[in-house]
């Protein structure tokens, strides 16, 4: 790329021109609110009508031509006639962005603007741009431009020609307020396995504290580079970061996906087949057999309920939670990263590698703070918006699963650490997935007892999927018959890709290849979702009424002394979001009666399988929000008053033998009370002052 060669004529006469003639108005309301406001915001596009060849210097000499832009800006003045010596002019709306990994070195010194996500960023700092040194000899006081981040003193006195010695003097120096940031690709930018490549940023002034990490930005600055230094000497290596001229935050959900005109077209086309639910089904994980009423679940996770905000200031999220836990083998990973591909934002992570900080955030010593604290984002600040999938969920120590309670519901997380007290943004949906207690699930035991996570943790995801893997010959034959297929295909494609010439065909793999071929193709499935992300539908009458007659059929099983408590409120509003997401799939407006009835078969279904207690049939919630049932409440209570008779009776402990005996006479069998006890062991509730007696603590 050829450099533009200096412009002639005078350059501040004609940026005075051009902001006389398009930015008025704008520099007089900076004028009537200067010092307290200092920056003018300029469209570039702006400059390109007025002036194509200031534009093109601009982007390729930008060190050259933004103190003209800034003197122009400056022959200015307020209202009562002071000058607007520190105003800045901010550059917006680059229409080219370069990805991170694109920087070359043709970008240095140029000004580029780049787009991604905030991962680290420093606290505000003031920052020396001009020392002021006093001579100790002669007490002159000798100014000193400070470049770059290495500090700098002056050889010599002005006034007695003496090298010092110097004493820096605060008050006389010019300082700036300063932050570094650290920018890094959004994950919709990579492709599959990918490793998301970041940049260092430094603001200055008025552009300082506005961001957090997590934060999605447009950053428009000038890139520099500065040599690598080690012990060995001087590299011939330079690394580049980017001096911020203007940083734009990205509210917006999906408008960076474009999406032309002719997808519209195909997206729209899509919306309206009869048989929508089944294509989206049968384009999430088409390797993987079976699971429909799984992949239904995922695919109103990925579209997702509407996030509302509430006069009083309350937020009820949109994004909904799933859980699958289930057998090994059951292909719950795969299905984990197909949706994490698949989601136009989507963080993979896997909980036997994950601490609490890899998914909330952290506040960090190291290099890039240069020794001060720094606050960086994790996975699921990183996916604000998106999906975070997290994988072996059981594996996590406990207090780093501790950490997804408040991100899970409140879709915040708090930092309070080394001074730092910060709030950042998790509005994302987790999908999780985690192995029963024991490896495998026990067939003769109740699910929601091998499901080895926290009630309060559980009781927080809207679905929860069990996956057992039960032998049965007729659904084992088309699972191998299924895999064998997708193993052929993938076999057909590697030999024409070694061996173009060779006997098989590009017919042959295309028709070997239809079993696990997507009915909608992966970049047009992330876009229609992206494209279903903006339209807002609002329930109708009858779809309400519907739900609410579900809810109240459910709760009324409650009513009486004896009964458990069925479903509670949140179950209410998952069911509310399952029905905004069904709508969302077919690009509709209102919320429909159908859309109510699949949110109510989808919860239904959940529960059967984990929120029924196996000894009374019926639906129990405090089975996943309490973990334990009201059948075993009442029978812990007649154990722990057996306890206490028999610890009066024996002198202060109770013999087990006999604990059991009378705990028998009250309809508790051996084996439940053998359980019972080990879990109010557990608990700290119970302990064995000696062998063959228990005692109440």
């Amino acid at each position: 790329m050829q450099r533009v060669e200096k412009m002639p004529g005078d350059t501040v006469s004609r940026w005075e021109e051009f902001l006389e003639r398009y930015y008025k108005e704008h520099i007089l309301r900076l004028a009537s609110v200067y010092p307290e406001e200092r920056s003018l915001l300029i469209e570039f596009p702006d400059i390109v009508k007025k002036d194509p060849e200031l534009a093109d210097v601009l982007l390729e000499r930008p060190d050259d031509v933004l103190p003209d832009l800034e003197e122009a800006l400056q022959s200015f003045a307020t209202p009562t006639g002071e000058p607007l010596d520190e105003a800045h002019i901010r550059i917006i709306k680059i229409p080219e962005r370069v990805q991170i990994r694109k920087l070359r070195s043709d970008h240095i010194s140029r000004l580029i603007a780049i787009e991604g996500l905030i991962r680290k960023a420093t606290s505000v700092r003031p920052k020396i741009i001009k020392a002021a040194f006093k001579c100790m000899r002669c007490e002159r006081v000798t100014y000193q431009e400070q470049v770059g981040t290495k500090f700098t003193e002056p050889y010599t006195c002005e006034n007695c020609n003496r090298n010092g010695p110097f004493k820096l003097s605060l008050n006389e120096s010019i300082f700036v307020d300063a932050q570094k940031l650290q920018i890094q690709e959004s994950p919709e930018d990579l492709r599959g396995g990918e490793q998301p490549q970041t940049l260092d940023v430094n603001i200055e002034e008025d552009l300082t504290g506005i961001v957090t990490p997590g934060d999605r930005v447009i950053v428009t600055g000038i890139l520099h580079s500065y040599q690598r230094t080690s012990p060995a000497g001087k590299s011939t290596f330079f690394d580049v970061y980017l001096r911020c001229i203007s940083i734009e935050i990205q509210e917006q959900e999906f408008e960076e996906l474009d999406i032309s005109k002719e997808e519209e077209k195909e997206i729209l086309k899509l919306s309206e087949m009869p048989n929508i639910y089944k294509i989206v089904i049968n384009s999430i994980a088409p390797t993987i057999f079976g699971y429909d009423d799984i992949k239904e679940a995922l695919a109103l996770q990925l579209f997702a309920g509407i996030p509302k905000s509430l006069p009083d200031g309350t937020r009820i999220r949109g994004d909904i939670h799933v859980l699958l836990v289930g057998d090994p083998g059951t292909a719950k990973s795969q299905l984990l990263r197909y949706i994490a591909t698949l989601a136009p934002r989507g963080i993979y992570t896997s909980g036997k590698g994950t601490t609490a900080a890899g998914l909330t955030a952290t506040a960090v010593k190291d290099e890039f703070g240069e020794g001060r604290w720094t606050l960086e984002a994790g996975a699921l600040v990183l996916a604000d918006k998106g999906i975070a999938a997290v994988d072996e969920l059981d594996k996590m120590r406990q207090e780093d699963r501790s950490a997804l309670h408040e991100a899970m519901e409140q879709q915040t997380v708090s930092i309070a650490k080394a001074g730092i007290m910060a709030m950042l943004r998790s509005r994302c949906a987790l999908l999780g997935a985690a192995n029963p207690k024991y490896g495998r699930f026990d067939r003769y035991e109740s699910i929601a007892n091998q499901i080895n996570l926290p009630p309060a943790l559980l009781s927080r995801f809207d679905l929860i999927f069990p996956l057992a893997d039960e032998p049965d010959e007729a659904f084992d034959a088309k699972i191998a018959e299924h895999i064998l297929r997708a193993h052929y295909a993938g076999e057909l494609a590697e030999h024409i890709k070694k061996f173009p010439s060779g006997k098989v065909s590009e017919t042959d793999v295309e028709s070997a290849m239809e079993v696990i071929q997507p009915e909608v193709e992966p970049g047009l499935f992330r876009k229609y979702i992206a494209y279903a992300k903006r339209t807002y539908p609002i329930l109708k009458d009858d779809a309400k009424q519907q739900l609410i007659e579900f809810y109240l059929r459910l709760r009324k099983q409650g009513i009486g002394v004896d009964s458990p408590v069925p479903v509670t409120a949140r179950s209410l509003e998952a069911l509310v979001r399952l029905a905004e997401a069904s709508a969302r799939i077919r690009l509709s407006d209102v919320v429909t009666e159908d859309d109510a009835n699949r949110a109510i078969r989808i919860m239904e279904s959940c529960m059967k399988k984990v929120a029924i207690d196996p000894e009374t049939g019926q639906f129990d919630v405090d089975i996943i929000a309490v973990g334990t049932s009201k059948s075993q409440r009442d029978k812990i209570k007649i154990l722990r008053e057996v306890i206490r008779e028999l610890e009066k009776e024996y002198g202060g402990r109770a013999p087990k033998e006999d604990i059991y005996d009378k705990a028998q006479a009250q309809g508790i069998s051996k084996d439940m009370a053998e359980e019972l006890i080990a879990k109010l062991k557990q608990q700290g509730d119970i302990f064995e002052p000696a062998t063959g007696y228990l005692k109440l603590a």
